[in-house]
């Protein structure tokens, strides 16, 4: 690419984490195990749950749709970085790279917002139970996660537009191992002012606004399950709950000290690692903390497995 500041970037070339061989060796093994347990993990979650009667729960339903949207959100980035170790030339092109900015944080957001309704379930389910059929119908279920998926697109649309509108005409290094929009900002020859208070407004309000929701949500639960008598319904309600709080910590942490914060050099330096953990580690450990630790989910796996095993000869 030609030099000067009146050249047009029509790549960018990904930095990633290192250019020693031997790291980046151990970080594509490490990224690569992740990844494969992430698609078998979540493709086993949604297996059983679309299979298993029983599992045609409206809890179950956001279970497998947390699953389906963790495998494709380490999707946008992993096979891209995995390639990237063991390449001599990391680039991608301008519109690739818009692209993986805009699925990133649409899948992104849409698990915020299916963690929030997953809350919401459990409140129903744990404070109105007798209610809880004719709360979390079908179409309840069907209009909380067609919201998701709906506000996260046109909340990463939005992103995307103001981005991909920004004129790139010196450098085109990404200081990330994917296209985000801190370091996308930092590239861009225009004052980025505008661009960084409406990212921080927009993903404020999508961030905080569902876990305000789920904070809320147990809130009420704590308070109602004080109240049960019965420690075995207490221990029940308690073990669900906190597996869906360990998941929403763990990823409303790590996604509030990525995008919350002013873009600095050091910060942009802290995101990928940081970014390891939201894109590789979080949707591989979901399931297992989620999911597959739950009774009905391992009874449901054990009848699938060992039912086909039975028939398989016949």
């Amino acid at each position: 690419m030609e030099e000067g500041n009146q050249t047009r970037v029509t790549e960018f070339v990904l930095l990633g984490f290192t250019d020693i061989p031997y790291l980046q060796v151990i970080l594509f093994v490490f990224a690569l195990a992740f990844y494969l347990l992430n698609i078998m993990a979540n493709s086993i979650i949604v297996t059983v749950v679309i299979a298993e009667p029983h599992l045609h729960t409206p809890m179950y339903y956001l279970l497998s749709n947390l699953s389906f949207l963790d495998f494709c959100f380490s999707s946008v980035t992993v096979p891209k970085m995995l390639v990237d170790f063991m390449a001599q030339k990391k680039t991608i092109s301008f519109g690739g790279c818009i692209a993986q900015l805009h699925f990133f944080h649409f899948l992104g957001s849409t698990e915020a917002m299916l963690l929030a309704s997953m809350a919401f379930d459990r409140y129903v389910a744990i404070c109105h139970p007798l209610r809880y059929v004719v709360i979390m119908n079908n179409s309840a279920c069907i209009l909380l996660a067609a919201s998701s998926w709906s506000i996260g697109f046109v909340y990463s649309l939005f992103n995307a537009i103001l981005t991909a509108r920004l004129p790139f005409c010196s450098s085109n290094l990404v200081s990330h191992f994917f296209c985000d929009i801190k370091p996308l900002l930092k590239l861009a020859c225009t004052d980025t002012y505008i661009n960084e208070i409406l990212m921080t407004i927009l993903t404020g309000i999508v961030a905080l606004s569902t876990f305000s929701m789920i904070l809320v949500s147990y809130v009420y639960i704590g308070s109602h399950l004080i109240k049960i008598k019965s420690s075995e319904s207490r221990q029940k309600a308690f073990s669900t709950c906190v597996s869906h709080l360990t998941v929403v910590l763990f990823y409303f942490g790590t996604a509030i000290s990525i995008y919350l914060r002013p873009a600095t050099k050091d910060s942009i330096d802290q995101d990928r690692m940081t970014a390891i953990l939201i894109s590789v580690i979080t949707p591989t450990l979901n399931p297992l903390i989620y999911a597959l630790r739950n009774k009905e989910v391992k009874q449901s796996l054990k009848k699938l497995i060992y039912g086909n095993a039975v028939r398989w000869p016949s």
